[in-house]
């Protein structure tokens, strides 16, 4: 099985994502997004595979959100990938690909429905304990 993460290290979420894929014995492709963006065709391909309106995947906290008038309703799906591609810290994260599908993993557990094995039990950073069948994507 291969599996992709869009991953920003400074990200806990995301770092706990990574470590959950790891602890499946799958060493990920991993893009750090912000350093390389995926293109646009690339954002609405993973956009149309994880089957989630654009707007859900815009991340409000830590990004210019708020300075581009983004709350407001008025802009079209277009608009709002054109405001991520000139943004990439607009780009929520972690995304991850599999065999299995594509989704936002937040929270992070929700890897688990894309990896080939049960993980078992999971300790966070935060010291949050996740167990493996336990959570639904």
């Amino acid at each position: 099985m291969t599996i992709t993460i869009y991953h920003n290290p400074k990200c806990g979420t995301s770092r706990n994502t990574l470590e959950m894929i790891r602890k499946s014995g799958i060493e990920p492709q991993i893009i750090e997004y912000l350093k390389t963006p995926p293109s646009r065709e690339e954002l609405l391909e993973l956009i149309a595979q994880m089957g989630i309106p654009v707007r859900d995947l815009i991340r409000q906290k830590g990004t210019p959100y708020d300075e581009l008038g983004l709350s407001n309703d008025k802009w079209t799906d277009d608009q709002l990938v054109d405001f991520m591609m000139e943004h990439p810290i607009l780009i929520n994260r972690p995304i991850v690909v599999s065999d299995k599908g594509a989704l936002l993993c937040r929270p992070s557990e929700k890897v688990m429905v894309l990896l080939p094995t049960e993980i078992g039990s999971f300790t966070k950073e935060d010291g949050e304990i996740v167990n493996s069948g336990t959570t639904d994507a």
